[in-house]
């Protein structure tokens, strides 16, 4: 009988910037990580009589949502990240690119001219949390092994 296996522990992940150190996560303090692309591939236009054009469509941006734990270190970097790019000049905002590997599904994500959303919601509550950051990139390459 077949069968696959997945596991989170297999993701690797890289989020570099020249003016940041860079951040290397394994998942330690991340709850998921979620690519999504924001341009369909295709249009499909209907005429009076009942003909189809099918249009292809370029365009590769999207976000990728990182959940993770309050407490994290990739939260705090994310923070000092978003902070420090605000600062400096708008040139350097978009610079960031990040790499997503996961090793038990032969996935991978390459991300460039990532810009960040908002600052994520926190709740001050009796048990930590986690937080939701959204990253947008300007174009989305994924490849399968």
């Amino acid at each position: 009988m077949e069968h696959t296996t997945y596991s989170f522990l297999d993701l690797s992940g890289a989020l570099a910037h020249s003016q940041l150190e860079n951040y290397i996560f394994t998942g330690q303090g991340v709850g998921s990580v979620t690519v999504a692309y924001a341009t369909d591939k295709s249009a499909h236009d209907l005429a009076a009589d009942g003909v189809v054009m099918v249009s292809k469509l370029a365009g590769h941006q999207g976000t990728i949502t990182i959940v993770c734990q309050q407490t994290s270190a990739l939260h705090k970097w994310l923070l000092k990240a978003l902070n420090k790019l605000f600062e400096l000049p708008t040139s350097e905002w978009a610079q960031m690119s990040a790499t997503l590997r996961n090793t038990s599904d032969g996935t991978s994500h390459v991300a460039t001219g990532i810009s960040f959303g908002k600052h994520p919601d926190k709740a001050y509550a009796a048990a930590g949390g986690s937080v939701t950051w959204v990253l947008w990139a300007a174009y989305i390459k994924s490849d399968a092994a």
